[in-house]
Parts: C-alpha cells; sequence; structure tokens
C-alpha cells in the first residue's frame, strides 16, 4: 500500500481531488433533492412526473459518488480488505449506473418525439408539434379518480411508455451484471485464479463501451430533433432546441474522455490501491477528467437546464366539471370551437412543456 505524507495513505494531492470531487458531489446532490422538495410541492398531485425522476437519479448518483470518494480514502487508511474488492466496486459502479439510467431515459424521450406518427407532423407547423410534446409531457391529470389514486397510491399512476420501459428493463439488466461481477470480484479473495481487479476492469471497458454508444445515440437524435424544432417558429421553440443542442454537446464533450480513460487507464479501479501504481499528478488529472468532467459537469448541466418550476396544481378541481352547459349549434361551429380550446389550451401550457 503506498502511504505517502502523515496519516495519509495516497498523496496529498490525490487527497485532495477525492475531497475536492466528493465536495462538487455533495452540492450538487443538495441542490438536486432541494429542487426536487420544491417540484413536488407545487405539483405533488401529479405523482413522480419526469422532471422529479432525473432529479432523484441525479441526486442519488452523486450522493453515491460522495460516499465512494470519502470511503476510499478512509479504507486506504484503514486497510479495509473488502473495499479493494467487491464492496469498493460496488460502490464504485453503482452511480455511474444511475447516471447512465437518467441520460438513457433522456434518450428516450427524445426518440419519442422523434418518431412521432406522421398525423401528428402534419399538423399547424406553429403548435403541431408542441401540442404533441404536451401531451407526451402531460399524463391525463384532468380525472377525479385519477387525482384520488394519485393520492393514495402514487406509483400505481405513473404513465410509462414503451420506450419507458425498454430503459428500465436495460438499467434492471446492468444492474444484475453489475452484482454478477460483484459476487466473482468477492470469490477472488480466495485463493484461486481468479482475477479480481482483471475482472472488474472488464466491467468497467463493457460499461465505458456503452457510455460512448449512449453519448452517440444523443448527439444523433438532438440533432434530428434540433433540425425537426427549427420549422416550428416559436420562441418556446428556440429556446428547447438550444436546450437539446447544449445537452447533445455536453454529453459527447463529457461521456467521451472519460469513457476512453475508463477504457485505457486504471483509473476507474482506484479503490484496489494495493495492486495500482499511483503517480500524484497524472492520476489527479485523469480522475478529474473521469468523475468531475464525466460525471458532475453532465449532471450539473441537468440540472440548469431544467431549473425551471412547473406551474402549481390545485389539489381539487371536481367542482369544474359539474357545470353542464347545452350549447345549441352547428357541428362546424362546434368543431371550431374545440380546436379553439384546444389550441388556447396548448398555449397557456407551453410554458411547462420541455423535451428534457
Amino acid at each position: 500500500m503506498l502511504q505517502l505524507g502523515e496519516g495519509s495513505c495516497f498523496p496529498g494531492l490525490l487527497v485532495g481531488v477525492n475531497v475536492g470531487l466528493a465536495f462538487v458531489d455533495g452540492i450538487i446532490a443538495s441542490l438536486a433533492f432541494a429542487q426536487l422538495i420544491r417540484i413536488h410541492l407545487r405539483n405533488s398531485q401529479l405523482g413522480w412526473t419526469r422532471q422529479k425522476v432525473f432529479h432523484l437519479l441525479i441526486g442519488s448518483s452523486n450522493v453515491g459518488y460522495l460516499l465512494y470518494f470519502v470511503l476510499t480514502l478512509v479504507a486506504a487508511c484503514n486497510g479495509w480488505l473488502c473495499w479493494s474488492y467487491s464492496c469498493g466496486f460496488i460502490a464504485m459502479a453503482f452511480p455511474r449506473l444511475l447516471l447512465f439510467a437518467a441520460f438513457l431515459l433522456l434518450l428516450s424521450f427524445w426518440v419519442d418525439l422523434c418518431h412521432q406518427p406522421d398525423d401528428e407532423e402534419e399538423e399547424d407547423e406553429e403548435h403541431g408539434f408542441l401540442e404533441a410534446l404536451l401531451k407526451r409531457s402531460l399524463s391525463k391529470p384532468g380525472s377525479p379518480n385519477t387525482d384520488t389514486r394519485r393520492i393514495c397510491v402514487p406509483f400505481h399512476s405513473i404513465h410509462v411508455g414503451s420506450r419507458q420501459k425498454i430503459v428500465i428493463l436495460a438499467t434492471v439488466l446492468v444492474f444484475i451484471l453489475m452484482m454478477t461481477f460483484a459476487v466473482v470480484i468477492w470469490i477472488g479473495m480466495g485463493e484461486n485464479p481468479i482475477d479480481s481487479s482483471m475482472v472488474a476492469r472488464v466491467y468497467v471497458s463493457l460499461f465505458s463501451i456503452a457510455i460512448l454508444l449512449l453519448g452517440g445515440a444523443l448527439a444523433c437524435y438532438g440533432l434530428i430533433l434540433c433540425l425537426k424544432m427549427r420549422t416550428v417558429r416559436s420562441e418556446r421553440a428556440t429556446s428547447e432546441m438550444w436546450k437539446i443542442a447544449g445537452l447533445a454537446v455536453v454529453s459527447v464533450l463529457c461521456f467521451t474522455p472519460s469513457a476512453f480513460i475508463g477504457l485505457l487507464t486504471e483509473i476507474p479501479v482506484l479503490y484496489h490501491w494495493h495492486r495500482l501504481e499511483i503517480n500524484g499528478v497524472s492520476t489527479s488529472l485523469l480522475l478529474i477528467l473521469y468523475y468531475f468532467v464525466g460525471s458532475s459537469v453532465p449532471s450539473a448541466f441537468v440540472l440548469w437546464e431544467m431549473r425551471d418550476l412547473p406551474p402549481f396544481v390545485v389539489a381539487n378541481r371536481q367542482d369544474e366539471s359539474r357545470t353542464i352547459t347545452f350549447i345549441r349549434d352547428s357541428s362546424a361551429a362546434v368543431n371550431h370551437r374545440q380546436r379553439w380550446t384546444t389550441a388556447t389550451s396548448a398555449q397557456n401550457q407551453i410554458s411547462s412543456v420541455s423535451p428534457i
């Protein structure tokens, strides 16, 4: 075990980098959970919305990184054997998995928008795209029975699309794979030919390839979505287009170097300290690139783009549906009235719609 400096098992510079990364992740996690609470207080009747899920995943991921950096320093100084094997591996891999799930979920929503039915694309150029966006962003909040169910059993009211189900399935499969590798690493602690560090590097390499593919997919679908939104002449659409472009660029610039570091170096398995040759300066720079650029920057950027609070949702609106109005008019006038009401509703609620 490398021990330089008084009471430090890592070089002083490396300890400072770990503490700094833990501090940054702690701030991001605090902001994510604070914003989650504020969002929930404004629309608690809607249950778990897309915005809440993103804040929960990002906050949980950064809490995991905070614990990982702190416990890695403590484990190195106290010689925790389990931390050099399965415990440290799980603490390293699980926060990365949560961040991967968040951006994979973002990709699924972009894919939904890019593959709309043709009849939706033929609607009015000013409102067609954004109205379709509105339909996917809101989950039938008008029914009194639905509102009651959301209050009592909020998880039963979550509307999950087909592509979002694929994201959940993929995340569960990666989690099972991660736990399988952790068991193999734990077995490698005994007297057997299993090289635990090599097993961990295999997992990191596979996951780094997945991160590269995810970054490329976000770039492609982000470009397609921006090209589609350019046809919508609206300040709101322009604002959302720049958000999508920014997320796509940040994803590529952050995930690419992080993935190559995972493929070509041993930085992700730094918890396996007693088998690594640690150089203070180069290891610190690679740590910053892998964790700060590869995880903290994308997390903070998503929080920044989703900083707008949703409008307040009134708890009970049943009284509005009790008023019955008899209208004697031609079918053409009724259709015109319905279309005007739909357009007005879309314009009133457009501020709460976002592709992210």
